[in-house]
């Protein structure tokens, strides 16, 4: 399948080598391709610029956002969730049409430092995930994978054997099972795949981020998860 990730920063660079691997073609978008295609700083954990990166993962095409959404069958939204709207703009509304768009990101607020809270805009009565069905009414939106670190989301059996849940949701019943067969792909056991419903309840899962970085903080480490546990 060709698969569009829209952002270049760690979540996107791991979910392409991932995709890579399980043969999908893959195209990374960004702002600025020939800007990025030279970056030569560290990411801010400490891990390869993209070149270093790139020249691993040759197979991976680079583009623009427009660019790469054209490409792609199916979307990865992995931009910074504040830059989101923006990059889904450039990125423009007939590329993403009748397409899959699935939303990894958070709306998070870096403007008080650390830890980040939610943008006030996006929170409690809409959501991210909301707001880009909102805007791009045609554009399949399925919210997945932005409840945890990105080691996991492409590799669930790094803890507990896998045992453990990812969330999604979205309006779109058939977009949802596409999204399901990708989280298998990448090791997630179906019964573990958690649907929450509608596109609504993204609030819920973009909510719990404020959550996960204080355990984050407290643990050392964000190879953690959690898990539905029923009588």
């Amino acid at each position: 399948m060709k698969l569009a990730i829209l952002g270049t920063g760690t979540v996107g660079l791991t979910l392409a080598s991932r995709l890579t691997g399980l043969g999908h073609d893959v195209m990374l978008g960004t702002r600025n391709a020939d800007e990025t295609s030279v970056r030569n700083t560290k990411d801010n954990y400490g891990g390869p610029s993209f070149m270093e990166w790139h020249a691993l993962n040759i197979q991976v095409k680079l583009g623009t956002f427009s660019q790469a959404a054209s490409f792609g069958e199916l979307i990865i939204n992995a931009t910074q969730g504040a830059n989101t709207i923006n990059a889904l703009n450039i990125a423009g509304e007939g590329n993403l049409m009748n397409k899959v768009l699935i939303d990894v990101t958070n709306p998070l607020d870096f403007s008080k430092g650390m830890p980040p809270t939610l943008l006030p805009e996006l929170c409690n009565t809409n959501s991210l995930g909301e707001e880009i069905q909102r805007l791009f009414p045609k554009t399949k939106v399925v919210k997945a994978l932005n409840t945890m670190w990105c080691g996991l989301m492409v590799d669930p059996a790094m803890i507990g054997n896998g045992n453990h849940n990812v969330f999604i949701c979205g309006n779109n019943t058939d977009a949802k099972l596409k999204v399901k067969e990708l989280l298998q792909q990448f090791g997630w056991n179906q019964q573990d795949i958690v649907d929450l419903g509608d596109i609504t309840a993204a609030r819920g899962t973009e909510m719990i981020l404020p959550l996960w970085l204080r355990i984050m903080g407290s643990v050392g480490s964000g190879a953690f998860n959690f898990k539905i546990v029923k009588k």
